[in-house]
Order: structure tokens, then C-alpha cells, then sequence
């Protein structure tokens, strides 16, 4: 059994799920962006919040890792490789890398409140319990089909618009609008994976929000947060018509529904994971241009 629990590097980093960090990466770029339209960008700050929320999701990713490992929700499991399901490392070495993360996202985010507001060192602890909770504790929520909504508050809304906060000491409209677009494709991205996992996640009592709605529901709210970001991108003319760089994310989100719309499930859903989160990265980064250049 000591042999299983030594995790090599290159598993400990698919562990971490890279393919996960557009999540993180859209909408920090997103929120500058924003900060870029109102011409008061501060480069330093937005790099720190880059810093902040890969390390939140990196962090997210173990404590899931940690948290369905110990319960047995992974033993089996389609998708990236799992540290403790799979026995290749310790329970507690992949707690500590959680905490690890969220240390680094905290001593940052901490950076950023002292030069920002002091308050948000209280939306950073949430984050963090947010982060640990949503499959961690007694009650975990997101076995509570409560994940996708999470997903999109911290990953969209606060995500994006605190991006913008520290950079501008304000907030707008143009940043509500990224962030629901944002939080729109970074639901759906959750939404997918558990798709996919519907089967085992029911046989585990783990009750995301796709278990509670079945298959064919579950595709159509698919579909609608993939669509939501073009609504935004219309919106956004209202700021300037550059914003509709941003249609050139929809034939990629397009593509990556094909499979969902196509009612594939189990590993054919895997490839939707990334093209999901590619057409959010393409979305926030066009959009950013466009809101930089109007």
C-alpha cells in the first residue's frame, strides 16, 4: 500500500486539473477589461488577483479531491486522475495542498484589501469557506445541488467585478454584465462534469443539481448558460459596440455543446469540459479588447 501513496509530479499536477484554470483566468481578465474601459487599470493589482484565484481553484480542486476520496464518492469515477480515490496519495498530503492554496490566495488577497477596502478580507474568508464546504464538512453544499449556483457568485460575479473593485475602487454595470456572462460559462462547465457523473454520483448520494433534475433538463440548462453570454455581449453595446468581439466565443461554445446536444454521455462528455471553458477564456478575452478599445 506505501508503493500507492506516492503520488509523481505529473499526477499531483493532473490532480490539480489545469484544464480547470479558465475559470480562474477568464474572469480576472474579464474584470480588467472592465477597468480598461474606464481607463484605470492597475497592472500590479490585477496580476495579485490572477494569483488569488487560480490558487482558489487549484485549492478547490484538491479539497474536492480530499473530501469525495474520504466519503468514496470517486472509487469510481470518468474524468481527471483522483489522488485519494485512486490511493496514489495520502488524505491529509492532499488536505495540505488544499490548504496550501488557499494560504496563497489569502496572503494575496490580503495585499489587495489592505490597498483596496479592508472589507474584502471578509469576501475573501467566504471564498475560502466556499472553496473547502462545497464538498467538504458535515453538510457539504454541493452535495446539496448547490454547486452551480456557488460556481457562478465566485467565479463570475465576485470573481469578475472584485477584479474590477480593486482596480477602480468602484464597481459598474458593464462589470455586472461580464460577470454573469462569466459565471454563465463557468456554471456550465460544473453543470457538464456532473453530467457526466450523474450515474455514479446517484449511486454515491451525492445530489448535484443535474441528479436532482434528471438528463434531459439538465442538457437544456446547459445550453441556456451557454447562450447567456451572447445575450451579454448584446447588452454590452450599451458600453461600446467593440464589445461585440465577444461574438466570436459563440461558434466555439457552440462546438463544445455538441456532445450535450447530442445526448453523448459518460468519457464522449469529457471533451465539452475544455471547449466550454476555452469559449469562456476566448469570451473574456475578446470582450476585454473590445471594452479596452471603446
Amino acid at each position: 500500500m506505501s508503493s500507492q501513496m506516492h503520488a509523481t509530479p505529473a499526477q499531483w499536477l493532473e490532480g490539480a486539473r489545469p484544464r480547470t484554470l479558465p475559470n480562474a483566468i477568464a474572469p480576472v481578465v474579464a474584470g480588467t477589461g472592465v477597468a480598461a474601459y474606464y481607463d484605470q487599470v492597475v497592472w500590479w493589482k490585477a496580476i495579485l488577483a490572477l494569483v488569488v484565484s487560480m490558487a482558489l481553484i487549484i485549492g478547490v480542486n484538491f479539497a474536492n479531491d480530499y473530501s469525495d476520496g474520504i466519503r468514496g464518492t470517486d472509487d469510481d469515477r470518468v474524468g481527471p486522475v483522483r489522488l485519494v480515490g485512486s490511493r496514489l496519495a495520502s488524505p491529509g498530503a492532499v488536505k495540505r495542498a488544499a490548504f496550501a492554496c488557499f494560504g496563497i490566495a489569502a496572503v494575496c488577497g490580503l495585499v489587495l484589501a489592505i490597498t483596496s477596502a479592508w472589507w474584502l478580507i471578509l469576501v475573501g474568508l467566504v471564498c475560502i469557506a466556499g472553496a473547502w464546504f462545497y464538498t467538504g464538512g458535515a453538510r457539504p453544499y454541493g452535495y446539496a445541488g448547490l454547486g452551480e449556483i456557488a460556481v457562478f457568485v465566485f467565479f463570475g460575479l465576485i470573481a469578475v467585478m472584485g477584479t474590477e473593485f480593486v482596480q477602480r475602487g468602484a464597481i459598474s454595470w458593464v462589470g455586472l454584465l461580464c460577470g454573469i456572462a462569466i459565471g454563465s460559462y463557468s456554471s456550465a462547465v460544473l453543470v457538464a462534469n456532473n453530467l457526466r457523473d450523474i450515474p455514479t454520483d446517484e449511486l454515491s448520494g451525492k445530489i448535484t443539481l443535474p441528479v436532482r433534475l434528471g438528463d434531459h433538463r439538465t442538457r437544456v440548462l446547459y445550453t441556456a448558460l451557454t447562450v447567456i453570454p451572447t445575450v451579454m455581449t448584446l447588452a454590452l453595446i450599451g458600453a461600446t459596440q467593440w464589445a461585440l468581439l465577444g461574438l466570436f466565443a459563440a461558434p466555439l461554445a457552440w462546438r463544445a455543446g455538441v456532445p450535450v446536444r447530442s445526448g453523448a454521455g459518460g468519457p464522449a462528455l469529457i471533451p465539452t469540459l475544455g471547449l466550454t471553458g476555452m469559449a469562456m477564456l476566448a469570451w473574456a478575452i475578446t470582450t476585454a479588447i473590445g471594452l479596452a478599445i471603446g
